[in-house]
């Protein structure tokens, strides 16, 4: 973990302790943004600068766009939206927020989340306006990525919209952003509004899509080493 446990620190030591020479790294973040995978990343070289026995390192590039990416979300939403007892009039897909001057200045996580929610649309035959981007957690009063999710699930109720579906293809697994921010307070929102259904389609998490998705990326990134040259 970058924060938490298992340490991303102990890992690493572990590994090499195990006597392990070549070590991918995967940062499970599918869009790319210096605050989160450039820094798990940051983490992992700072512990491997106190090894002086170095590993052989690979790090698996952002998988925003990667077909078995896409298809295990695209597949994820169509499951949910099969056992609902009522049909989404809207679906936003969210992802996390960062400031704009991110995007300003170079930092391609805008680009990466516009093109993994054009890609989950083709996926499943959906046009931009049934299934919408927005950007979730915005902090303090500097301009963020736009929409925002809170203001836009504000407006919806009043332009007809009872009935929202939102799902979060930017997180691996679902946290407090996803079971709080997302299912608890945007739902409140939307209802005090005047909405009648809304649910937040679950991350992939452990699941056997999931899981399956992240072998085969891996594989592709460990080619060559895999059959032992």
């Amino acid at each position: 973990m970058r924060y938490g446990q298992p340490a991303l620190a102990d890992k690493l030591k572990e590994l090499k302790d195990k006597g392990c020479e070549r070590i991918l790294l995967f940062p499970l973040y599918p869009q790319y943004a210096g605050a989160t995978t450039a820094t798990a990343l940051d983490k992992a070289y700072e512990q491997l600068q106190k090894i002086r026995w170095q590993a052989a390192i690979r790090t698996v590039p952002p998988y925003y766009d990667q077909p078995a990416y896409i298809k295990a979300v695209a597949s994820s939403l169509k499951a949910y939206m099969k056992q609902m007892s009522w049909k989404p009039d809207k679906i936003l897909i969210a992802f996390h927020g960062l400031p704009r001057e991110y995007l300003n200045k170079g930092d391609p996580y805008y680009c990466h989340c516009q093109k993994s929610a054009r890609l989950i649309r083709k996926a499943l035959g959906l046009s931009a306006d049934e299934a919408s981007v927005v950007f979730q957690s915005r902090f303090g009063k500097a301009e963020w990525l736009q929409p925002y999710a809170q203001d836009t699930v504000e407006n919806l109720p009043a332009q007809g919209i009872k009935n929202l579906l939102m799902i979060s293809p930017g997180f691996a697994s679902d946290c407090v952003e996803t079971l709080e921010e997302l299912a608890i307070g945007l739902k409140e929102t939307f209802m005090e509004r005047g909405g009648k259904n809304f649910a937040v389609v679950p991350c992939l998490n452990a699941s056997k899509p999931s899981i399956a998705m992240l072998a085969e990326i891996a594989r592709n990134e460990l080619q060559g080493w895999l059959s032992g040259q």
